[in-house]
């Protein structure tokens, strides 16, 4: 069995848990160490016990500088009890200098992949720093063995102009994690709401205060005709009054997390929209990713919105679904959607629903394909133990 550590930058991510279900669902054993946002350290993940490397702040790059390197100097004692592993998966840049860390800690020739699936904000100014972080990744990735992403616009706008990392690349995009084989003629058939209200669903990593101020304004300027549901994880970092605006707006609610993928299909039975539309890093990493919540609600019939201008609009475009912006203002919004009716939005829905499922998910085929994949990077296990680093 393939045994593979991976390292990431939260142990708490959900998409973190994620990709451990589909390694283990495609037949590895894994071993995850990491960071973590909470401030004791994680005691469970998908059944696996995190090897804890230290907490970290969201926003905070200075801080997470530190601790990685504190934690290079740790990794190898944290590491010194467990068997070598066949391969490494850094997620993140500074997940990747504690691949190179832990490598040297086996005392033997361990591949490592580079899992980046954001492009941070970071490496692309133009000034010492960006210069500084993109000269660091193409020194740590200079012999990685596969980069693992998850949009085309990352490799043609960042990777090849940029020279970034020579390996050879695999796609593997945000879908929804099937527990069974995905078949063409398997659509979900769920019920909508009965609307009006028409209900737009934000779910997932809620960081960008723009969406947040747009959707209330929309939903004021319709007065209650559309009611905006928020689910998932606040990034308080970038707006630490969310709870308080949510609670000051008559159509706005924040109905905590959920669990992905046990909940998904009853969250997305709630609304009839997805927002699909992201202005965190607006221009660069915002408008080149294909995020978790497109993949999702369209699994489960939920109409995305999205800006047409962007490579999520791109691909809805390709699948002539979903509702395209060309503006980002509540009056675009209000243009595209105000007037919504059963019968627009049956059709709509329709298309979402002709659509062949395994564009929105991975399955276990899927999973088995990828760990496949790993297997013929990674060196024939060796019984060795993990040494301390002196």
């Amino acid at each position: 069995m393939l045994h593979v550590l991976y390292l990431v930058h939260d142990v708490s991510d959900p998409a973190v848990r994620r990709r451990i279900i589909m390694l283990r669902a495609g037949g590895a054993r894994v071993t995850l160490a990491g960071f973590r946002r909470t401030a004791n350290p994680v005691s469970d993940v998908e059944g696996l016990r995190p090897i804890d490397l230290g907490a970290t702040r969201d926003g905070r790059f200075g801080q997470r500088m530190a601790a990685v390197a504190k934690a290079a100097v740790s990794i190898g004692s944290k590491l010194g009890n467990m068997p070598r592993p066949d391969l490494i998966i850094a997620r993140n840049l500074e997940m990747l200098a504690l691949a190179r860390r832990a490598k040297s800690a086996f005392q033997a020739t361990v591949p490592i992949v580079y899992e980046c699936l954001d492009i941070h904000r970071l490496v692309l100014r133009d000034d010492f720093l960006g210069k500084a972080l993109r000269g660091t990744e193409r020194y740590l990735a200079r012999d990685v063995k596969l980069l693992v992403t998850s949009s085309p616009a990352f490799i043609a706008n960042y990777f090849t102009p940029f020279g970034q990392v020579a390996a050879p690349v695999e796609l593997l995009e945000n879908k929804y994690f099937e527990a069974s084989a995905v078949s063409p003629d398997d659509p979900v058939a769920a019920e909508n709401p009965v609307a009006p209200p028409w209900r737009i669903g934000w779910f997932g990593a809620l960081r960008c205060r723009r969406s947040l101020e747009l959707l209330a304004e929309f939903s004021r300027r319709l007065e209650g005709r559309f009611e905006i549901i928020l689910r998932g994880r606040p990034a308080l970092s970038e707006f630490p009054d969310f709870h308080a605006f949510v609670e000051a707006e008559p159509w706005l609610s924040f109905r905590g997390p959920y669990r992905n993928p046990e909940d998904m299909a009853a969250i997305y039975r709630e609304v009839h929209f997805s927002w699909a539309i992201d202005f965190f890093e607006d221009g660069q990493n915002s408008q080149w990713l294909l995020p978790n919540r497109l993949y999702e609600g369209c699994r489960f019939d939920a109409v995305p919105i999205s800006m047409g201008n962007t490579e999520t609009g791109r691909f809805l475009k390709q699948q002539d679904i979903g509702v395209l912006l060309s503006q980002a203002t509540p009056e675009a919004l209000e243009a595209a959607v105000g007037k919504m009716d059963e019968h627009r939005f049956g059709k709509l829905r329709g298309r979402v629903l002709a659509r062949n499922p395994r564009t929105w998910s991975h399955d276990r085929n899927d999973c088995q394909a990828l760990v496949e994949k790993l297997r013929g990077l990674a060196t024939k296990p060796e019984p060795l133990i993990a040494e301390a680093l002196a």
